[in-house]
């Protein structure tokens, strides 16, 4: 598969018929509307036009959603796409180091365009269908201007909502004359011209004022993988230069002191927390930031990071969320006598952080993250009514500690289903699934990777260059 074929998606049309979803539980997430426990929802074409109970709309086609709680679609504030072929390939990972050597030190080097495509198309599709309508693309893999063409059309085919942000590769071979004017081609290749677009560009950059420098001309965001002393210590000096701004998403935010917060704070960048991946890799103390983001005034996104050693749920999530802020809270109160303990999150509050804080990491809470008139009907339908749901004694509760991407039965993004009845609609799987594995056989060989399927670790190919 030298190039690709678009032709594994086809679900493209938005109907300009009203759709009435009836008989929900919804969880809004807008304060003014609130919950509603047995409401309904009106969308005219890819806007919420009307909230409430009762609606009545002749001619409407009407959606059945009594047990059902309708939500706003979740927001994955920080994903690497393009590595959606190499799922679960290295589930022991203990560092940073072993997440690179599964990835950036090795099969990245051997991508082509068409690896790319696949990877962002895989990871958009299972975004999906996991209840995930919006995702900040971290594309740390554009090895060429063709490469990044074919991570936005990958976007553009699922029909997810995302801002894809094009960044430079860790490591090997790469075309640096495309570097940084490949942010200007993009645009003006994909999105001038197209401001109804449901993908949108940023860039990813470290520290680089530059790069920022660039990215502000062309009016994009500007995405860093942000954590450590280290980068902490730099924070002072880019917030006196004026370098900071709402511009910017940090991810990770670990083991800043309470001046890093401040800053952040002053400067309004917008921030998200991984509790899967700073555990998972270790990074810094393992705990996710969230509690200390909170208590600076700071509302966090959350974000699943990569799939490379575990899913691409959102419901675990908010899970590990829970649980890790539970146990330090038991263990600093217990052990520490600390005078900052950690809070529990209650479930209402971390489902808000999977929908419109991230929304708002985006920058797009004025048109997702929550179930509000005129805002873009991203939305999600889960049956409460499952075997593992029913019964649903706090709504709140089934969905953030008990549903699963199974109990999915409908999920809406611009107005135009994508998943019905528990599937994600107009997939050719067959087609899907060969594109998957000729990728795969391809960065296998290349890289000189011999698959075991039942390995403890992911063992170094080759160094970083």
């Amino acid at each position: 598969m030298a190039g690709y074929i678009r032709n594994i998606v086809n679900n493209q049309n938005v109907t300009s018929q009203a759709t009435l979803i009836r008989g929900a539980t919804i969880l809004s997430m807008d304060e003014n509307i609130g919950n509603i426990e047995r409401g309904d929802i009106l969308i005219n074409g890819s806007t919420i036009t009307a909230v409430g109970q009762n609606l009545d709309v002749p001619g409407a086609q009407v959606i059945n959603a009594t047990n059902m709680i309708a939500m706003p679609g979740m927001v994955d504030s920080h994903r690497h796409a393009w590595e959606g072929q190499l799922r679960r390939i290295n589930p022991n990972a203990t560092c940073l180091d072993d997440y690179s050597n599964a990835t950036h030190f090795s099969f990245a080097k051997y991508y082509r365009p068409a690896d790319i495509y696949v990877g962002n198309l895989l990871t958009a599709l299972g975004a999906i269908d996991a209840g995930i309508t919006t995702m900040i693309d971290n594309s740390h893999n554009s090895r060429t201007a063709a490469h990044a063409d074919a991570a936005v059309e990958a976007l553009l085919d699922t029909g997810i909502r995302a801002i894809h942000a094009s960044g430079a590769p860790v490591a090997g071979e790469w075309d640096k004359a495309h570097w940084p004017g490949n942010w200007q081609r993009l645009q003006e290749k994909y999105f001038t011209d197209n401001p109804e677009s449901l993908v949108t560009l940023a860039v990813m950059a470290q520290l680089e004022p530059e790069l920022w420098a660039e990215a502000r001309r062309l009016g994009l965001s500007i995405v860093t993988e942000f954590f450590g002393a280290e980068m902490g210590a730099e924070l002072e000096s880019l917030h006196q230069q004026g370098l900071l701004g709402p511009d910017n998403i940090f991810n990770h935010c670990t083991a800043l002191p309470d001046r890093g917060w401040e800053i952040l704070r002053e400067a309004g960048v917008r921030v998200n927390v991984c509790p899967r991946s700073d555990s998972h890799y270790g990074i810094e103390s393992g705990m996710f930031a969230i509690e200390a983001a909170q208590r600076h005034g700071i509302k966090p996104g959350l974000s699943v990071d990569n799939e490379t050693s575990y899913s691409t749920d959102m419901f675990m999530e908010m899970r590990v969320a829970f649980y890790l802020q539970r146990v330090m809270g038991m263990h600093q109160q217990q052990c520490c006598d600390a005078e900052q303990t950690l809070k529990t999150l209650p479930a209402a509050q971390l489902l808000k952080a999977a929908t419109i804080d991230g929304a708002a990491c985006a920058g797009l809470q004025e048109k997702v993250g929550s179930l509000t008139p005129g805002k873009q009907a991203d939305l999600v339908l889960i049956n409460a009514s499952d075997l593992n749901l029913y019964p649903s004694g706090n709504a709140f509760g089934t969905v953030v500690h008990a549903a699963e991407r199974s109990n999915i039965d409908t999920v809406m993004i611009g107005g135009r289903i994508v998943k019905q009845n528990g599937k994600v609609l107009g997939v050719d799987s067959a087609r899907l699934r060969a594109a998957i594995d000729e990728s795969r056989e391809h960065l296998f060989a290349a890289s000189g990777y011999q698959p075991d399927i039942f390995a403890d670790a992911f063992l170094p190919l080759e160094q970083a260059d």
